[in-house]
């Protein structure tokens, strides 16, 4: 270990001090027609994946979320509602009742989970919620939920191909996701050239988008909420962000440079805690407010179905909570599946049903708390708030939280640095393997990219273009072209291998070995 941390060091003291003292004037380092050339190119490939179409009824919408949706959708109806029926067998298969020490793989199921989470269960959770409740009131969390429900579905599908497809290497580790079941998925369909197009540009997105939405996105936030903790403007950290960023970018390095199997043995304590301590909160200030409770859930079934102008109508709260659900949980993007197929399991289903598990506990249950504490606290969903950046929308969950408990905030601060800690690391291996897909699987080529990654971190600690993270988001989106496209075309074996999966579990040939 002390190698790797020594290599570690060497790898990162020196951009470290190239960087520390002009880090928050990158834009400045620039000549004023470079910057704006970079930021107008940014500018046009996030134009270019969140276009907009006019559909009838809803108006017009980012294509991107009808994309989504409509997979959501079809995998739901395709597979029979497995998002609902397999959810018992998911909890017996993460508690490691089906598992068997012989199977090939890195990690358990629950580790897998709590890394695929880690990537999904974040600062959105938190400031995304109180966007949609400002914009769309009660109502919009109604859709939240439904969108959470569906999304189940997509993850348990592109989960189930990610480790079915996955490539198993010398050294035992594994190498899995979108990339693999796009080019040889389609190539056992007679479709190999399109399989390969797909699987290049989702690489290149997803390489993309850690650097970005996966990384400097987090860092960001992380870095604006410890500022606004610890002073504001009479901060130490106000003006030398970079220094969080430099201490937060060896952190990361550190559990980077060990593989999943690193990644996971922090994922699955970083992730239960943060979770645990932020619904633990939210339990009692709805426990405080409980006369409250059945008000709540009132507001948000008459919110979400209203004709009220005030929201922009039925349809408008309807997108609001489609969007947020959609950015929350990451349910056809097909991240996730990059981290389920490193499971220890030669059942390619069984990582499925458990992945089914991620969208409802980002989505179903997080973001369903937050939103009841908002909306009970506020006691007016139909107040809209302005929020004008990611700080205040943090503030006003901050907020209702202090209302019951006045130490709550920083506790919260706390919260938001471990979700963006555990997002960052859990991109950083989306990102390797998708880089490793396209330049090779080499320790000098995994090393380039883990250097990058961490000297993003400290950019992003410091720099506020918007145009830098609308990129980010882009590209994490960009994802679900490709990647749905190829779902639609491999779902005809997946239902055959769920049909058969279950005929064994019922017959008796798959045991329970604990």
């Amino acid at each position: 270990m002390s190698k790797k941390i020594t290599t570690l060091m060497l790898l990162l003291c020196a951009p470290m001090l190239m960087f520390a003292q002009g880090i928050n004037k990158l834009p400045l380092m620039l000549t004023g027609t470079l910057w704006e050339s970079i930021e107008g190119a940014m500018d046009w490939i996030n134009g270019l994946v969140f276009f907009s179409v006019n559909f009838p009824i809803i108006g017009e919408r980012p294509f991107v979320l009808i994309w989504l949706v409509i997979g959501a959708l079809f995998f739901t109806f395709y597979n029979g509602f497995v998002n609902l029926w397999g959810f018992t067998h998911a909890l017996d298969v993460v508690r490691g009742k089906f598992d068997d020490p012989k199977d090939p793989g890195e990690v358990s199921h629950f580790q897998a989970l709590a890394t695929a989470l880690s990537g999904t269960v974040g600062v959105g959770n938190i400031a995304g919620v109180a966007l949609a409740i400002s914009l769309g009131g009660a109502g919009a969390t109604f859709w939240i939920i439904i969108v959470g429900l569906l999304g189940m579905s997509s993850k348990f599908v592109e989960c189930t191909l990610g480790l079915k497809y996955r490539k198993e290497l010398p050294d035992g580790s594994v190498s899995g996701g979108p990339m693999y079941y796009l080019s040889e998925g389609l190539a056992k369909r007679g479709a190999g050239g399109l399989g390969k197009v797909l699987a290049v540009l989702f690489a290149i997105a997803c390489i993309g988008g850690s650097f970005g939405g996966g990384n400097m996105v987090q860092i960001n936030q992380a870095t604006s909420q410890l500022v606004t903790v610890t002073g504001g403007t009479e901060s130490f950290f106000f003006g030398n962000e970079w220094m969080f960023g430099a201490a937060m970018a060896v952190v990361v390095g550190v559990v980077i440079l060990g593989g999943i199997k690193s990644i996971a043995s922090v994922t699955d304590k970083i992730v239960p805690f943060m979770v645990g301590i932020y619904l633990l909160g939210a339990i009692i200030v709805i426990g405080y407010h409980f006369t409250d409770i059945p008000w709540a859930f009132a507001e948000i079934f008459r919110g979400a179905f209203s004709k009220s102008a005030a929201f922009g109508g039925f349809v408008g709260v309807l997108m609001i909570g489609v969007q947020r659900a959609a950015f929350s949980n990451e349910a056809g993007i097909g991240s996730a599946s990059i981290a389920h197929a490193a499971a220890k399991t030669d059942e390619p289903i069984s990582e499925g049903i458990v992945a089914l598990l991620e969208p409802f506990i980002d989505t179903v249950v997080v973001c369903t708390m937050t939103a009841l504490v908002i909306i009970i606290t506020q006691n007016a969903p139909e107040a809209t708030v302005a929020l004008a950046n990611d700080a205040e929308k943090i503030a006003l969950t901050s907020r209702s939280f202090a209302s019951v408990i006045p130490w709550f905030p920083p506790v919260l601060a706390m919260a938001v640095i471990l979700f963006a800690l555990s997002t960052m690391i859990a991109w950083s291996y989306y990102g390797l393997k998708a880089w490793t897909y396209l330049f090779g699987e080499s320790a000098i080529s995994e090393n380039i990219y883990k250097l990058i990654f961490c000297l993003f971190v400290i950019v992003g600690s410091a720099t506020s273009s918007a145009s830098v993270f609308g990129f980010g988001d882009a590209m994490i989106f960009a994802m679900c072209f490709p990647n749905i496209l190829g779902l639609y075309f491999l779902a005809p074996e997946v239902k055959t291998d769920l049909k058969d999966y279950f005929a064994r579990v019922k017959s008796g040939e798959i045991k329970k070995f604990s």
